[in-house]
């Protein structure tokens, strides 16, 4: 018996243990199973989800601090189709608060695909707008709460709060400024230049679906917030003169630049026509090309007499002139089997070479160009930045073109045609940005409207850059005083009283599709800049085809006054006699 019973108690004992390794193997393979995987990532899943969070996109102020573009929260209206229990009802509620048809949002419900769960109705909708709306749910909620009677709440209708782009000045810098679409991509100006550091990097993160746990979230850093050199009082004096201007004389559009010549910070830049960066949706209403949206640095033009000052500049490092060399203006000047003469078609007798600016003779810097020869004047141009871009921060840019020997299209007479702005062309910057050589001692500066940028609660400045030295400062300074006392000789309306002023005009018909010039349509421009002791702006105007006057003198010259006298007073700038005496007394 006893054998029996150990046989059986051994039996058993085998068949437990078999058991148990068996239940041991189907534990270990459920574990290492894909459906054990499965079961794994819906624990996860109910634990937390991973999300792709976004930056808020950096800011955009002036250099004092206003702001130029910022970000506002909006909202996503949509609906959850299997919650609706009267659409139709909803569709009249929301089309009330939104201002859309009643039978399009309808139709957006009834034609929702087969097993579609939301349905999205409007984005971008104005907290206000999005606010009435909430509270109208809950109104009708707690009065289907204490009814008998359904079917009349907004049940279904979701909300998505989010950020998007806002513009507090509307038009004010515009032009410099850009917009951001609805996908969050800058175009044109600092917008599109710097959408990268604006708009920051885009993080995945996990979110724990524990609320206890938020703070596990990590901080996503926003974009980068960006400084700008423009003034924004300067700027908004600066557009309302382009327009006043624009109206007085009959132009057609135009620009006008404020630039510190000893930096190259552009303290404001005005252009036309301007954009309500609150509603870029009119940009095609405004502009026929991408060209037209900042006309300073996107749209070439042959610029005119302003250009004789760099012709002028050059021939006085050269050596070629100098202030007092005498020239007898015959009122033509025979060159490549062409003829050139001045802009009245007079003959202006002997002068000497403030005399050749003061009264912007072609005849005379024909000449001045061809002693210099083709090699040194193009040789000069090229170095004062002529054919290419500046380089300012800002997108689109154009680089102009200058003709040099060699190019198909290159003729002797463009020597002399070019020495008084006429063949050539460039945009407004570009002529800055070669001035700025005479105006700052020699040393020519880039233009640029980043004055500083703020990451992680820190401010970085921007140091200015220099572009090169084309011209001595000894030439600077001798060229600076000739155009001083030009424009004091001709009481020019450029002057300011008080403050001593250099500049000059620049009037430039207008080349046809056929080749030739049109006499009675210009281009009338003025630059300029002061105190000439020590310059702190720059003024470039530009007025594109005017209708009360041709000349630069009566156009462009007062309009350079009045931005000359506000840029004054903005900065307040001490008159002559008092920065004089207070320099002697240090």
């Amino acid at each position: 018996m006893r054998r029996e019973f150990s046989w059986r108690s051994l039996s058993l004992a085998g068949i437990f243990a078999m058991i148990g390794i068996l239940i041991v193997v189907q534990m270990t393979r459920i574990q290492v199973s894909s459906e054990a995987a499965d079961f794994r990532d819906q624990a996860v899943r109910y634990k937390g989800w991973m999300e792709t969070v976004y930056p808020a996109r950096g800011e955009i102020y002036d250099r004092n601090g206003k702001l130029f573009a910022g970000n506002q929260s909006v909202y996503e209206i949509g609906v959850t189709l299997d919650n609706i229990e009267n659409p139709q009802s909803l569709a009249v509620i929301l089309s009330t608060v939104l201002n859309l048809e009643s039978t399009e949002i309808l139709n957006k419900i009834s034609n929702a695909a087969e097993g579609q769960v939301y349905l999205r109705i409007a984005d971008y909708v104005p907290a206000a707008q999005a606010e009435e709306l909430i509270s109208i749910k809950s109104e009708i909620e707690e009065e289907s709460s204490n009814s008998t009677q359904s079917g009349d709440s907004l049940a279904g209708l979701n909300f998505r709060e989010h950020l998007a782009r806002s513009y507090p000045e509307n038009t004010i810098a515009s032009n410099v400024i850009g917009f951001v679409n609805q996908s969050g991509r800058g175009y044109f100006g600092i917008e599109e230049k710097y959408n990268d550091l604006l708009a920051g990097n885009a993080v995945q993160v996990w979110v724990p679906a524990d609320p206890n746990r938020v703070e596990e979230i990590p901080h996503v850093p926003d974009g980068t917030t960006l400084i700008l050199t423009l003034d924004r009082e300067l700027q908004a004096s600066t557009e309302r003169i382009l327009d006043e201007s624009l109206y007085s004389y009959g132009a057609q559009s135009g620009t006008i630049v404020v630039m510190d010549p000893q930096n190259g910070e552009i303290l404001a830049m005005a252009s036309t026509p301007r954009l309500n960066l609150s509603n870029y949706g009119q940009y095609e209403q405004l502009f026929d090309s991408a060209s037209e949206y900042n006309r300073a640095i996107n749209m070439p033009y042959e610029p005119g007499s302003v250009m004789k000052i760099l012709t002028m500049a050059a021939a006085l490092d050269l050596g070629v002139v100098t202030p007092q060399t005498s020239y007898t203006d015959l009122g033509v000047y025979p060159i490549g089997g062409a003829t050139i003469k001045n802009w009245d078609q007079e003959a202006w007798g002997v002068q000497d070479m403030t005399g050749c600016l003061q009264h912007s003779l072609n005849v005379c810097l024909a000449w001045i160009a061809v002693e210099m020869g083709t090699d040194n004047f193009y040789g000069y141009m090229s170095k004062f930045g002529f054919g290419h871009p500046t380089g300012i921060d800002l997108s689109g840019e154009a680089g102009g073109r200058l003709k040099v020997p060699g190019d198909a299209d290159w003729y002797p007479v463009d020597l002399a045609t070019n020495s008084f702005g006429q063949g050539i062309t460039a945009t407004p910057i570009q002529v800055m940005m070669a001035t700025s050589a005479v105006a700052n001692n020699g040393v020519m500066v880039t233009p640029h409207l980043l004055y500083g940028m703020v990451r992680d609660d820190k401010q970085y400045d921007f140091p200015h850059q220099d572009a090169g030295n084309p011209i001595s400062k000894e030439t600077a300074q001798t060229l600076s005083e000739m155009l001083a006392n030009s424009l004091a000789f001709e009481e020019s309306k450029a002057l300011v009283p008080n403050y001593r002023l250099a500049g000059k005009t620049g009037t430039a018909q207008i080349p046809t599709e056929y080749g030739w010039y049109a006499s009675e349509v210009t281009n009338t421009s003025f630059i300029g800049w002061g105190p000439v002791d020590d310059p702190q702006f720059m003024i470039y105007v530009w007025l594109e085809k005017p209708t009360t006057s041709i000349w630069s003198s009566k156009t462009a010259a007062p309009v350079f006054g009045e931005v000359a006298a506000e840029t004054i007073r903005l900065l307040d700038i001490p008159p002559d006699h008092i920065r004089q005496q207070y320099a002697s007394e240090q």
